[in-house]
Formats: C-alpha cells, sequence, structure tokens
C-alpha cells in the first residue's frame, strides 16, 4: 500500500476517486462549521450558517486538454463549474477567485482569450473575479486553473435529499461535453457538430427554487451514472431511471458507439439532476423549460424505498443496475 502511486482514474469521478478520498478525510479531524455541510458529505460544496442564512463555499480546479474546445474553453469552464457548485446547493454566486498555474511557453494570446472567456461569464451571471494569484512553472504543463466560489442561500438543497416518490429531472440531453472534448482532442469528425454543454446554470436553478427540491446535483466527473449513483446512495433509496426518457443528441449517441464510451457515464458541464416533491414535478419541468438552459429538461425517472442502488429500465422492457464507473471514461476534460 505505502508504495502505490496516483492514477490518472484516482480523480475521475468514480468509485477510485471516492476510494481515495475516503482514506484521505479520516487524516482530516475538522470537516465542517458547526451547524453546516462540510468535507464528510461529499457534496458540491461546503455550507456556513451565517445570521439566519448561508454561505455557500466551493473550491475547483481544471485541467481540460485541450484548453480550447468546441464551445468553450478552460476559462468558461473554470468558471461555471464553480457557479454550478455554488447554484446545487442553492446559493447565490457573489464572488469568485482564479488561480492560474501557467507553464513557462504558454502563449500570452492564448492566455486573453482564456481571460476574456472568463470575464464573459462573470457579466452573464454578475458575479465579480474579486481575488486570484498566478503561478509560472518549468515543464510543458500548459495551464492549470483553479476557481473558489463564494455564495448565500436561503435554503441550503443538498445532493442527499432524496424521498421516496421524488421525481427525477435532467435539465437538457447528457454526454455533450466529454464527448466534444474528446472528439476535439482526437481529431475526429462527424457529420453533426459537436458541442460541449458548458453553462452557468444559477439563472435557471433561481427560477426552480422557490418549488420543493429535496436535492441538487451537477453530473460533472462520471456523468448522469456517477451522480444518481451517489444521490441515492446518500439517501438510501433506489432510484428507477426511464432509459427512453433520459435525453441524449443523436450525435452524442453515435460518437458514443463510435468511440466505445456510454453517454450516460461521459462528463457534463451546464446540466442539473433535481428531485423534486411529486406534486412540484411538472411545475419544475415546466419553469426549466422556459429557461436559456433548460429547454430539453427531461423527467427520466423516480425514487423508491431501497437499498442505494440505480436501476435502469431498459427500451427493450428489461432492467439492469445503472453503476457508477471506476473512473472518468473521458479523462482531462474538466
Amino acid at each position: 500500500m505505502k508504495d502505490e502511486k496516483i492514477k490518472l482514474v484516482h480523480g475521475g469521478g468514480g468509485e477510485a476517486m471516492h476510494g481515495l478520498l475516503s482514506v484521505l478525510l479520516k487524516k482530516i479531524s475538522k470537516k465542517n462549521v458547526a451547524g453546516g455541510i462540510g468535507l464528510a458529505e461529499l457534496d458540491d460544496a461546503a455550507t456556513i450558517p451565517f445570521k439566519g442564512e448561508h454561505l455557500v463555499f466551493t473550491t475547483d480546479s481544471y485541467i481540460v486538454k485541450p484548453v480550447f474546445f468546441p464551445g468553450g474553453d478552460i476559462g468558461k469552464l473554470s468558471m461555471c463549474g464553480t457557479i454550478n457548485d455554488l447554484s446545487m446547493m442553492g446559493g447565490r454566486p457573489v464572488a469568485i477567485s482564479s488561480a492560474f498555474i501557467v507553464g513557462a511557453g504558454f502563449p500570452i494570446a492564448d492566455l486573453h482569450r482564456i481571460v476574456e472567456s472568463m470575464d464573459a461569464v462573470s457579466r452573464e451571471i454578475g458575479v465579480p473575479i474579486v481575488t486570484g494569484d498566478t503561478k509560472v512553472v518549468d515543464g510543458d504543463i500548459g495551464l492549470l486553473v483553479n476557481t473558489a466560489g463564494l455564495g448565500v442561500a436561503k435554503k441550503v438543497v443538498s445532493d442527499a435529499g432524496l424521498r421516496p416518490g421524488d421525481k427525477v429531472i435532467v435539465s437538457g440531453p447528457v454526454g455533450d461535453h466529454g464527448i466534444a472534448v474528446m472528439s476535439h482532442r482526437e481529431g475526429i469528425e462527424f457529420e453533426s457538430s459537436l458541442v460541449s454543454d458548458c453553462a452557468p446554470l444559477w439563472p435557471m436553478i433561481e427560477k426552480v427554487l422557490k418549488y420543493d427540491l429535496h436535492a441538487l446535483k451537477d453530473p460533472t466527473r462520471g456523468g448522469l451514472a456517477s451522480c444518481i449513483n451517489e444521490m441515492a446512495s446518500k439517501a438510501k433509496l433506489d432510484v428507477f431511471l426511464d432509459e427512453d426518457s433520459i435525453p441524449v443528441r443523436d450525435g452524442v449517441r453515435a460518437a458514443s458507439e463510435m468511440l466505445g464510451l456510454d453517454p450516460l457515464s461521459v462528463a457534463n458541464e451546464g446540466k442539473a439532476v433535481i428531485g423534486v416533491a411529486p406534486e412540484d414535478a411538472k411545475k419544475v419541468l415546466a419553469a426549466l423549460k422556459k429557461t436559456k438552459y433548460g429547454r430539453d429538461a427531461a423527467l427520466i425517472g423516480e425514487a423508491k424505498k431501497g437499498r442505494g442502488r440505480v436501476i435502469l429500465e431498459t427500451s427493450v422492457g428489461g432492467e439492469r443496475l445503472l453503476e457508477s464507473p471506476v473512473g472518468d471514461p473521458v479523462p482531462r476534460v474538466c
């Protein structure tokens, strides 16, 4: 064990990463602020009770290769990822920090483009970038970006709150980001254009927070499969998904088949999975469809009493377990 080395699979958002984290977390004694959500919960962000509301705090690092891809770049990705992590806790984004680790030789013009992308997201959401840091290092590492975000929530919505009978909604087609980046990276062209779904979701989430939401999570590394397995496991409920109801673009499906990938296990960067009380499900779905990034939202399943499994009801009328991938099948896409 002492000679074991870190592998790419340990950062893939699947079972291998969770196994590593479970060991590392045992070495940290203080994991949360009293009354708040912290490291132990492994949610999208931490929460800190403050004057009757909740501060929401998150941090993430981005290593996507290539740094420019169809539909975005590492700057847009870092801003959207942090805004979305705050949003998945019910937090209104208030401020962002940004830190760059740049390899010597990285083109300055590319850095300008990336900062401009970050600024575009900042202006779209109205959240300022208030502090940052830049380090330059030897070696051909390209650009690594870390962003942290601070938000405020009146009501916290975690990824662990599913209840029996809750309906499960996804805000749009899955697999777009990972397949778009992978295809671009490998130089594979398809008849239909593949574009990342990278997008800031706060305006969409803000529209549905007034309803009886019980769980929120964005299906990033490990895709929809990892996301819903984590939600089901934490709630100790079974989630039944209707395969025919899960939206996947035709181009993504075709590319996935060619690349030998399951679009349900591929990263997304502009989608949300929502667990909502059954009486509010139609209202939430209708509200999502009126937003810029939720127009293709779909009701895909239901939570029931069980053991924390995800059961996919297949197109041919059977059932199979939808398990989390061991690691991200498409590494370095976020």
